[in-house]
């Protein structure tokens, strides 16, 4: 049977994608790990991580755009309400097995086969991050040679099975980063459990293959967001193999009457997942729509202007560099501004100076840049008097001085 135009291109855009997908997982297969048992039996431990705030740049990020021209992003590594959001907690248990529990989800599931470790494609299952995060520790004969016949015989080995709770605190499809920092954050928790030493440009390589793997693909902004601490400009050469250059930026404009004054942070309570927008920018990229790689140049340039901004601690240059960010975003996609967020915006139009949906916008968490004090006040009591939901919010937030912790009970 003849195959028509379009089946053509389906089958080339499925062909790119697994290129894509081999190109960046195909290296750690090639390397494979051995973990071991090191903890002691009564011992825990605790991995926890800031969210990122993303101010300008994303998208360039992505491959294959960040491939063939590099990326520059600006973004923070942000606490919320005073803690870092993102923790895993993992200790030995007694019994040959791999456990996991979600404290925010209220659920748990058990693996005692590599079939199981292997069953993460499913995406939106409240695991699939974590079995491909055990799958790239090493827990599969794809990423440890092979040198176990089932998973029981390596955790006898290795003197018992592991069990992990993990808690995200903040919403699904926040724009926060959240499944991207989660993923890092529990990949650096079994490194340390398991002695596999990686080092942060260890795990930033392997949260790129875990995203694959996942089939959801993602760029490097979010897990460097989390994993490095303030605020920074990160930047990548184009090639195939990227390696993120961090300069750190001063941290005035996000300190004293910034933060949780001109600077707020607003959950809308409207979720939307980037899965499927990350899809489509990434098969423009693909195709060469020169209408989208224009826009990417345009925001790799714009995080040019947001960085030297900060830089020079510029409080209205920045809003302009913030504002041409949220103009940009929704010129990649329009779906970026949907109605009830418009709504929601109209409302304070006049008081802010700069706003901007985090991530890949749609819904989650809004970043408003009011125009002085008086206008945040009148902001805060227009959107806590009247909130456009049961689940909007005001949060807090502080720059994490730390960034990424591991640590043992």
């Amino acid at each position: 049977m003849k195959k028509t135009t379009s089946t053509k291109s389906s089958d080339r855009e499925a062909e790119s994608f697994a290129l894509l997908r081999h190109a960046i997982v195909a290296p750690l297969e090639a390397s494979p790990v051995q973990p071991c048992r090191c903890v002691l039996e009564d011992q825990i431990i605790w991995g926890r991580s800031p969210v990122r705030l993303d101010l300008a740049g994303g998208w360039t990020d992505t491959p294959p755009y960040c491939i063939d021209h590099g990326g520059q992003v600006v973004n923070l590594a942000a606490d919320l309400n005073g803690q870092p959001p993102i923790q895993v907690f993992a200790r030995l248990i007694e019994s040959h097995e791999l456990v996991m529990r979600s404290i925010d989800l209220g659920v748990g599931e058990r693996l005692t086969s590599y079939d199981d470790v292997a069953d993460f494609m499913k995406l939106g299952s409240g695991f699939s991050i974590a079995r491909a995060a055990f799958a790239l520790a090493g827990f599969h004969p794809r990423f440890n040679g092979g040198v176990y016949a089932t998973l029981a015989d390596q955790l006898r080995a290795m003197g018992g099975g592991i069990e992990i709770s993990l808690l995200a605190a903040v919403p699904k499809g926040s724009g926060l980063g959240t499944s991207s920092v989660l993923a890092s954050t529990l990949l650096s928790t079994l490194s340390d459990f398991c002695g596999l030493g990686w080092s942060h440009e260890n795990v930033f390589r392997r949260t790129l293959a875990l995203e694959q793997l996942l089939t959801s693909g993602g760029g490097w902004q979010d897990q460097i967001g989390g994993l490095e601490h303030g605020i920074k400009l990160i930047t990548t050469a184009p090639g195939l193999e990227q390696n993120p250059v961090v300069r750190w930026l001063p941290e005035r404009l996000f300190s004293g009457d910034y933060a949780n004054g001109l600077i707020m942070l607003y959950y809308t309570g409207i979720t939307r997942v980037a899965h499927n927008i990350l899809g489509e920018i990434v098969r423009n990229v693909f195709s060469g729509k020169v209408d989208t790689l224009e826009c990417l140049d345009q925001i790799s340039r714009n995080a040019a202007t947001v960085q030297d901004a900060i830089q020079r601690q510029d409080w209205s240059a920045f809003t302009q560099g913030i504002g041409r960010s949220w103009e940009l975003n929704q010129r990649l996609d329009p779906g970026t501004n949907p109605p009830a967020i418009q709504a929601l915006l109209s409302n304070i139009q006049e008081q802010l100076a700069a706003v901007k949906l985090l991530g890949a916008g749609g819904g989650g968490y809004l970043l408003m840049l009011a125009k002085d004090m008086d206008a945040a006040r009148t902001i805060r009591r227009k959107l806590s008097d009247s909130p456009p939901n049961s689940r909007a919010r005001f949060v807090n937030f502080s720059l994490s001085q730390t960034g990424l912790q591991i640590t043992r009970s």
